[in-house]
């Protein structure tokens, strides 16, 4: 399994103007996690599948004898997820429940966004959940929604990913 470096700095990327952020893109719409919260970035790989998941949660993969569900994040957002493609990878991000895997599109770049660059998240009514988005960032034309990574599931869905990730575990 091939892994890419996490920690490069892109020229948008500058140090001490913001707070970084990991952009990826989902059928070409652009997303960001806080940076602080990714712990690596790996090549998609095999995902084991775990019989009776709900249809957002792939699987399982073992990363250096660490068990880690597997969330496509289209699928999550009701996308249509079509078929992975070559630049198609895994965030690893630590979330309220633990470790997680998100499959994203491609890793975009590392983003560097003052509070002032960010907008309150847009309200769509009381019917829609939108309490995962933190905010709405702007980078040059470009139009970033910033995700709450502790938000992306819900409690319940949560409490699903951390199980999948006990069982697999040696204590």
């Amino acid at each position: 399994m091939a892994e890419t470096n996490d920690t490069r700095q892109s020229g948008s990327a500058q140090a001490g103007s913001g707070q970084e952020y990991v952009a990826f893109t989902l059928n070409d719409e652009l997303y960001a996690f806080d940076a602080l919260n990714v712990q690596e970035i790996i090549e998609l790989t095999s995902v084991t599948k775990v019989p009776h998941l709900p249809d957002y949660l792939k699987g399982v993969i073992n990363l250096r004898g660490t068990i880690i569900p597997v969330v496509d994040l289209k699928r999550k957002f009701g996308m249509a997820a079509g078929e992975y493609k070559r630049h198609t990878c895994i965030i690893v991000t630590e979330f309220s429940g633990g470790v997680m895997g998100l499959v994203v599109d491609t890793v975009f770049d590392i983003l560097n966004m003052s509070p002032n660059d960010i907008s309150a998240a847009p309200e769509f009514g009381a019917g829609i959940n939108t309490e995962f988005i933190a905010g709405m960032g702007k980078v040059g034309d470009n139009l970033v929604l910033v995700l709450d990574v502790d938000k992306v599931l819900t409690d319940d869905e949560a409490a699903v990913v951390a199980g999948v990730s006990d069982n697999g575990q040696d204590e």
